[in-house]
């Protein structure tokens, strides 16, 4: 299949397949006498998969160890365990950041009359040395 059909059954949109070709995340893709990029079914299923793992927050680096991982049948799955863990923890630390940022700009939102006064405890604090 060419690089668009790949990208559609996929969802990767094509210059991404390319980026992902380029930094070894998915194999160098076989080429036609003309020099089209052709993809296998294994390629589509890596795409698959990155796509995935993209929508689940991991980084290109441990999206290049996943599919490592998931392409070597004799890995343990402890590795993939502790992956997926440390992801975890990482989420955790960025949600309870995220919490952190809304409850203060909701306690801020909440102080500003939202009049036509030019007084605004928002600005205040984030003027703040």
């Amino acid at each position: 299949m060419n690089i668009g059909q790949a990208a559609q059954l996929s969802g990767v949109n094509a210059k991404l397949i390319r980026h992902y070709e380029s930094i070894g995340i998915i194999p160098k893709a076989n080429r036609t006498e003309s020099g089209y990029r052709t993809y296998s079914e294994n390629d589509l299923h890596i795409l698959i998969f990155v796509r995935r793992a993209r929508t689940l927050g991991f980084s290109m680096k441990e999206i290049k160890k996943l599919v490592s991982l998931w392409r070597n049948r004799s890995r343990a799955s402890a590795d993939v365990k502790a992956m997926a863990q440390d992801h975890i923890q990482t989420l955790e630390t960025k949600i309870k950041a995220l919490e952190e940022m809304r409850d203060t700009l909701r306690h801020l939102a909440r102080h500003c009359s939202g009049d036509n006064r030019p007084e605004c405890p928002i600005l205040e604090k984030l003027a703040e040395d």
